[in-house]
């Protein structure tokens, strides 16, 4: 819906991602008169693009290989597994669909105006609009507002002279690529590539993925990334870690891909090469140097404390503001910077309370610090470890990979960090995050009656372990 700008607004919020609609309504819970401007749709790349759709492929992957197995596993007999996959990518376009237009639902819901255009910074208290791709022009020109929040999000990279098309996609065209192919090269081993690459495995294909660190995940704890790749390898995932993209050709209908490891050149060649060699800030082409708006390396833009940019009256979250690129991070953000802004809260964000998550399988969430990152510190510490082989629930429902691992400081045993990898990892860290948030201890995470069985039995036995007085081990 477009909407003219009769009255000047409390906030115009650029992007209406997840950290720009929930900012939009936490600020309007804040008796703000707030407008949100988007150029693409409702809920932004997250929602259309980006988290919704692709753990809606995923779960049809983890289904077809649940059925698959289930003749040898349960007692169950099927028939030929046979996919429709355009129906696979159809539901979740649905999913993303239903999200979207829920997103449009709560901004009307509270009260906020709404803008379908492409937005740039016209001044300290001035957004000027305009069409949006394939989109009429909005009636107003320009809407005068007190404060500015840029939420625009990120979009994918590409490496010089690489073009999308003829086989060359990124996740964006990944979720609706309507077909399976027969071999897929990864060139990336981050979140994204990882997730695709156990999807269309899972699916048939022939998966490489090539990674020019060492590890796969790179930045992930080394025990985690270490028994991920395990799990990718019993898949048949060929991995080339430690290996730098060079080139690719067109040759007889495929991609040749030449990639480079300790001086020496190897060529792999596969049906669609998807690139996923993460993502850089959407800072471009929003006015930002009008303004006088400083960028930092990456073109990400620059905010103090209270996520003000050098330009007081505008502010940034999100993806366009520093890593971590995670939806949740934004929307907390999001949060934050409102409500410093209405003068409900102190200044300060701490990012090492910001989950990470994987949906691959098996699944990685981690929280805080890790092993190594607590060392690099100057900390001292104590890790607890428990896997989810000795884990009831996980051997009764055939799911025996991984373990949590727990971090905690050594004299006063508060838990700073924790890593889990396994079957459902993405749900039990919340358990762990609620803990550090109340600055719980291993002793007091331990020594917490856990439901019998479950998964989350694991971070009790790991918190304990940390102790030493871990029960299953």
């Amino acid at each position: 819906m477009n909407l003219v700008a009769n009255a000047r607004y409390d906030l115009v919020v650029i992007g209406s991602g997840p950290g720009g609609y929930v900012a939009a309504i936490r600020a309007s819970q804040l008796k703000m008169k707030v407008a949100v401007i988007e150029r693409d749709r409702a809920g932004g790349v997250c929602l259309n693009w980006g988290c919704v759709p692709s753990k809606a492929l995923l779960n049809s992957a983890d289904t077809i290989e649940t059925i698959r197995g289930a003749g040898k596993e349960h007692g169950i007999e099927v028939g030929e597994v046979r996919v429709d996959f355009a129906k696979v990518i159809a539901r979740s376009r649905a999913a993303a669909e239903k999200l979207s237009r829920g997103v449009t639902y709560l901004l009307k819901k509270n009260n906020i105006d709404f803008f379908e255009a492409t937005a740039a910074i016209a001044g300290p208290n001035t957004v000027a609009l305009a069409g949006a791709d394939g989109k009429p022009p909005p009636a107003a020109a320009s809407i005068e507002t007190e404060r500015i929040l840029i939420a625009a999000g990120s979009g994918e990279r590409l490496f010089p002279g690489m073009k999308i098309g003829d086989g060359v996609i990124t996740s964006h065209q990944a979720l609706v690529l309507d077909r399976i192919p027969a071999t897929v090269v990864i060139i990336g081993g981050g979140p994204i590539g990882v997730e695709f690459g156990y999807f269309y495995q899972a699916f048939g294909a022939k998966v490489t993925i090539v990674e020019l660190e060492k590890q796969l995940i790179p930045g992930l704890d080394a025990e985690v990334a270490e028994e991920l790749r395990r799990s990718f390898v019993k898949r048949r995932v060929t991995m080339m870690l430690g290996h730098r993209y060079k080139s690719m050709e067109r040759k007889d209908g495929r991609w040749s891909i030449t990639v480079e490891s300790d001086g020496a050149e190897k060529n792999v060649e596969g049906e669609i090469v998807l690139v996923a060699v993460g993502r850089a800030p959407e800072s471009r082409n929003l006015g930002l140097e009008r303004v006088g708006i400083e960028l930092e390396r990456g073109g990400f833009i620059k905010v103090n404390d209270s996520f003000q940019t050098t330009v007081p009256s505008i502010y940034a979250i999100g993806d366009v503001m520093r890593p971590p690129l995670l939806a949740h991070k934004a929307s907390a953000e999001g949060i934050a910077a409102v409500e410093m802004m209405a003068g409900v809260r102190e200044p300060g964000f701490d990012l090492t309370m910001i989950p990470a998550c994987i949906y691959c399988e098996p699944e990685v969430a981690t929280v805080g610090l890790s092993e190594a990152d607590a060392t690099a510190r100057g900390l001292e510490v104590k890790v607890g470890k428990f896997p989810f082989r000795a884990n009831g629930k996980a051997i009764a429902i055939g799911k025996p990979d991984g373990f949590v691992k727990v971090v905690a400081g050594k004299q006063y045993g508060e838990v700073i960090g924790c890593q889990i990898i396994g079957y459902h990892a993405t749900d039990m860290i919340s358990e762990v995050m609620l803990g550090r948030k109340l600055e719980a201890t291993i002793a007091e995470l331990g020594k917490t009656a856990h439901p019998h069985p479950t998964m989350s039995e694991a971070i009790m036995e790991a918190a304990l372990a940390a102790g030493g007085e871990a029960i299953d081990i």
